[in-house]
């Protein structure tokens, strides 16, 4: 089964049938269940129409078979899986993005671009362009000049860099755990709980590098909104997605995140207790241990 001899799809429709793909293997889904699509719509954040559009890819892979008044359901177990997730994670992202996120880790391209240069260099037409920047902007590391132009601004691009992120981490968001409106979902903490218990359990075995990096960016993002401060919740959304740019590329060293996941579980039985201040310590020696493993880590840039 190859994923690229199905019928043509949209980068969009791409990235809601690996969401698909995620969720599947994420929540251990069985041959028979159904996956509704206004459901679907909701959890991933787009409109029926591109979910509409993965689903059918998917059954076309013979993921999943369509009944004509019921919708979508699974024609293979989570585990059953592995073979179509390695080939949509493969590529974990817009070819474009990916191309200029290089070249401004690998410091081959300028800090100040036009984008008449960028289309030549990455032989691009400028609407194409525009929307790679305009996705780049929100993430906050380029921005567009006044007049005409962008300026890329600071990325974790070095050893250093990324220490300093993982500093940064470890100032706000067990900060965030202490504060007065911090307060836990139970469904959301019960979603927590089994996603990191089945990476100890052997999803860091099975799981694609992305998917467990994106278990890992969920668990602290998820905390970071429950700490209902917008700013803390902002920050460490802006630090994964810089995060994101190196992980995804990164060798994937497996019994690492098996340690992680436990850590994460510790975290959330102490939250779970309602004893923050043990889920700070615990937090803020989770993210120290993390930046031992990694900041000195010069393959991560190599």
């Amino acid at each position: 089964m190859r994923v690229k001899d199905s019928a043509d799809i949209t980068p969009l429709q791409r990235r809601v049938a690996r969401e698909i793909v995620s969720l599947v293997r994420r929540e251990g889904l069985k041959a028979g269940d159904h996956l509704p699509e206004v459901a679907i719509a909701g959890q991933i954040g787009t409109s029926r129409s591109p979910v509409q559009a993965a689903l059918r890819h998917l059954a076309g892979l013979g993921l999943l078979a369509r009944d004509s008044h019921r919708g979508y359901f699974l024609q293979k177990d989570a585990p059953q899986w592995g073979e179509v997730a390695a080939q949509f994670f493969a590529e974990p992202d817009d070819p474009l993005y990916l191309r200029i996120a290089e070249a401004r880790q690998s410091g081959t391209l300028e800090d100040e671009v036009t984008e008449a240069e960028l289309m030549r260099r990455f032989d691009v037409a400028r609407s194409t362009l525009r929307k790679v920047l305009s996705r780049i902007s929100e993430e906050g590391w380029v921005e567009q000049r006044v007049g005409h132009g962008w300026t890329f601004l600071p990325m974790i691009d070095s050893p250093d860099a990324y220490e300093e992120s993982y500093l940064f981490r470890q100032s706000i968001e067990p900060t965030g755990l202490l504060g007065p409106s911090f307060r836990f979902d139970p469904l959301e903490m019960a979603e927590l709980k089994r996603e990191q218990a089945r990476i100890v359990e052997g999803g860091y075995l099975r799981m694609t590098p992305i998917e467990l990096f994106e278990a890992n960016s969920r668990f602290h993002e998820t905390l970071a909104a429950w700490s209902h401060n917008r700013f803390i919740l902002q920050s460490v959304r802006r630090v994964n997605l810089l995060r994101r740019l190196v992980e995804y590329r990164q060798a994937s060293q497996r019994q690492p995140r098996q340690v992680q996941a436990a850590e994460h579980l510790a975290i959330l039985q102490a939250i779970e207790a309602h004893d923050l201040v043990q889920a700070a310590s615990l937090m803020r020696a989770h993210l120290d241990g993390a930046r031992r493993g990694k900041s000195h880590d010069r393959g991560l840039f190599s």
